[in-house]
């Protein structure tokens, strides 16, 4: 394992523990989430089953910073819960462990009603990649679907989420249905449904393996094993710009290099 650099806008954690307020804390999940700069994906794999428990991905919004409250967007979610609003509320603990505290659906009750969570996160260091020793590239990229917003009716897309922090990778997709549907008011929203996620886990030792493979997609995701043409480079600096990977477009959502 490498360390995290001062200087890094990264977070790399891994869960600990999770509790409904009204039960007792455990993990039975591998659970890891990177956050680069303001994008975060999150992938949490059962670690009895190997399938995914829970996969999300989008923008992480800093809403105060004492107490540090941070909203996640979800562009991407395996529990097709878009609309829920995934606000966190962050506190440190003697260890340097962080609780966080918040409420959300409970699906495994009838009709998802919204229950107070615990969660207990831990930072972990950044695992070396193949830039060597105390250096590495952090991304978030995201599928660019073009201008679905402005096309009423249904329109289905592929979203996919790749990030890496070093040498820790992670690539999601979930094939979704936007219905932009006129209001009484006469404004247009966009209501998601979608299908299962498919997610890559892969890690760096003596070149990049697969960690976890799951869903019937898995093996079509873009993939470091592979490599990627001009990662690091031009465009790839440039949030909001366009880079091609293994084929598709991508925008850059964020990006470091230390």
């Amino acid at each position: 394992m490498a360390i995290k650099p001062d200087q890094s806008n990264c977070r790399f954690s891994k869960r600990i523990s999770f509790r409904w307020i009204t039960g007792p804390a455990e993990e039975t999940t591998d659970t890891i989430v990177m956050s680069v700069k303001d994008w975060y994906v999150d992938l949490r794999i059962e670690t009895e089953t190997g399938k995914i428990d829970w996969a999300i991905a989008g923008q992480r919004i800093v809403e105060s910073q004492d107490p540090l409250r941070v909203t996640f967007s979800h562009e991407l979610d395996s529990h097709n819960a878009f609309e829920t609003i995934d606000c966190g509320t962050f506190v440190p603990l003697p260890n340097g462990d962080d609780l966080e505290m918040g409420s959300m659906p409970r699906h495994d009750l009838p009709g998802a009603p919204d229950k107070e969570y615990e969660e207990v996160w831990r930072e972990l260091p950044f695992r070396e990649g193949p830039e060597g020793p105390d250096k590495g590239l952090s991304w978030v990229l995201e599928s660019d679907d073009g201008d679905i917003g402005s096309r009423e009716g249904e329109v289905t897309v592929t979203k996919t989420f790749i990030g890496r922090i070093w040498g820790t990778y992670l690539a999601l997709s979930q094939e979704q249905t936007h219905t932009r549907q006129k209001t009484p008011s006469g404004e247009f929203v966009v209501k998601k449904s979608a299908g299962d996620v498919s997610a890559r886990r892969e890690e760096w030792g003596s070149g990049w393996s697969e960690k976890y493979s799951v869903g019937e997609d898995a093996g079509a995701l873009p993939s470091m094993m592979v490599g990627f043409d001009g990662e690091g480079e031009g465009s790839w600096k440039v949030p909001g710009e366009k880079v091609e990977v293994q084929g598709k477009m991508y925008i850059v959502r964020a990006f470091e290099q230390i």
